[in-house]
């Protein structure tokens, strides 16, 4: 009876029951709507998003579109401003040089690359085939722009020393033209030694002449080393003249030095007699001109004095000579 008792429900206990459940069940309804509203705001924004542009979006790609555009611009610039420095180089090596007699400017290591590791930031970036390309250039365009500012310097310097630079830099024959024996030994810094099968190099030019033949300073110089005596690393007795302007001559194998060191010389003073000694195999005027501590071609300042009929010749005259031993 008592079981019985437990098992009825009164009334009220009846009624919360019954309002309890659609509550729960409004509750897990609403959660769902809630939820079903999310997926399907979520994939119609993701679904516009791959047909459209957000304002966000669209904010952004216009800001790329920006750069590229910009990019593009400063790419033509610097084409611009590079063949405006190729035109000033252009004048500085064929006109203003010209007018002074000067050898173009060494730039030796100014337009070796930058390292790679300078670009690494930029590798990996969307715009990497855009950006590296651009910094490269303005790095070649900043090269320029400093070895032509050095040019531009030390040909200011030369306009206010040009009176004493005509007479200073090597201008005539070391030697009368008329004292050559036979062929010049030609000038070839990548001369191949047939025997010796590496290259051997011939810094300078060989006038074969006889032995006491006069040798004359080629500008107006100091004597920065004069060898009246020794073998002197195969050049024999030799006189080195300092010319000033970056410019050096040196005249080897002689038979007599007639200059010391420190002495002050003119263009075409005798400074000593052609001769046969050092590393030679006949009596010749082994003769270099250095710009600047790098040898460069005598023939080009022999042309000064030479008409073009004359200069022809001379270049005609030119042979891969052995008038000194190859050791």
């Amino acid at each position: 009876m008592r079981q019985k008792e437990s098992q009825q429900h009164t009334p009220q206990e009846v009624t919360r029951q019954e309002s309890t459940t659609p509550m729960r069940l409004r509750a897990y309804r609403l959660i769902r709507k809630i939820l079903l509203g999310f997926i399907l705001v979520s994939f119609a924004n993701v679904l516009f998003s791959f047909f459209f542009l957000t304002p966000k979006m669209y904010s952004i790609h216009r800001e790329n579109r920006d750069m590229v555009i910009k990019y593009r611009i400063l790419q033509d610039r610097i084409r611009t401003a590079q063949q405006q420095v190729e035109e000033i180089r252009h004048r500085d090596r064929n006109v203003y040089r010209s007018l002074f007699s000067s050898d173009t400017l060494t730039l030796q290591g100014i337009y070796q690359e930058y390292p790679s590791e300078k670009y690494a930031s930029m590798r990996g970036d969307e715009y990497e085939q855009l950006m590296i390309p651009t910094w490269k250039q303005l790095d070649q365009l900043a090269r320029s722009l400093y070895a032509t500012s050095l040019s531009l310097d030390e040909l200011q310097q030369l306009s206010s020393d040009k009176e004493q630079m005509t007479t200073a830099i090597p201008a005539i024959w070391p030697m009368d033209r008329s004292a050559l024996k036979s062929h010049i030994g030609a000038f070839n810094p990548r001369r191949y030694h047939p025997i010796l099968h590496r290259i051997q190099p011939h810094n300078g030019v060989d006038l074969p002449c006889a032995r006491g033949t006069l040798i004359y300073a080629t500008g107006d110089a100091v004597v920065d080393k004069a060898y009246p005596q020794g073998y002197n690393g195969g050049f024999g007795r030799q006189v080195i003249l300092d010319h000033g302007f970056g410019y050096k001559t040196r005249y080897a194998h002689l038979d007599k030095v007639l200059v010391e060191r420190g002495d002050t010389i003119r263009r075409g003073q005798v400074i000593g007699h052609a001769g046969n000694t050092g590393r030679s195999t006949s009596t010749h005027l082994h003769y270099e001109v250095l710009y600047k501590g790098r040898p460069v071609n005598p023939i080009n300042y022999f042309n000064k004095d030479l008409t073009e009929a004359e200069y022809t010749k001379l270049m005609e005259n030119m042979r891969e000579t052995n008038y000194e031993k190859l050791e």
